[in-house]
């Protein structure tokens, strides 16, 4: 049986919050009528992960009420600069944003460098032998980094992909390698 593996972004949080760095927020309860929506478009669904962040519980619930809780598709760890928007951080501190965005390996907010992200889901990718559909509820960053590691891109792609809340990555596992076979929405 072949292996499949779709990553679904967490819906949105409400759109008042202007935070780019979140800390445990719920989803929007608008949004989480949409993710309820996916659940036939998805066909048979083998396993559920979740992050275990809030909103990516939230989203998981509304596709199956089972979904397990993986611990590696946590978000990335942002450190001090939860709960902090992006232009703010800039104006405390430019320069760890700028070291930020120009190398993978930094952790200037002292939390997780975005390389050890893409490290990380790469460990959870090449392990995952599981045959059959598996769906794993996540983050924008974690989406990002197995996209990057299973096309075996640079690093530095990390910051060309763009996920949107609700959005799907679908990935086939064949002849040892990992495939991506379509980025999307689904209706």
């Amino acid at each position: 049986m072949a292996i499949r593996l779709t990553l679904i972004c967490h819906a949105a949080m409400p759109a008042a919050r202007a935070v780019a760095f979140y800390q445990d927020d719920p989803a929007d309860p608008g949004q989480l009528a949409r993710a309820a929506a996916m659940t036939q478009a998805l066909g048979r669904v083998d396993r559920l992960w979740t992050a275990p962040e809030l909103r990516t519980r939230q989203t998981a619930g509304m596709l199956a009420p089972d979904a397990a809780v993986v611990p590696a598709l946590r978000d990335a760890d942002f450190g001090r600069w939860r709960g902090s928007a992006l232009a703010d951080i800039q104006a405390r501190d430019p320069a760890g944003v700028a070291a930020w965005l120009a190398d993978m390996g930094a952790a200037p907010h002292g939390g997780e460098p975005l390389l050890d992200v893409i490290r990380r889901i790469g460990q959870l990718l090449d392990g995952h032998r599981d045959p059959g559909h598996t769906v794993m509820v996540t983050h924008p960053a974690v989406i990002r980094a197995a996209v990057v590691h299973s096309l075996g891109a640079p690093p530095e792609a990390f910051w060309r992909l763009d996920v949107a809340p609700l959005s799907v990555a679908d990935l086939r596992h064949h002849n040892g390698r990992w495939t991506l076979r379509s980025v999307g929405t689904v209706p």
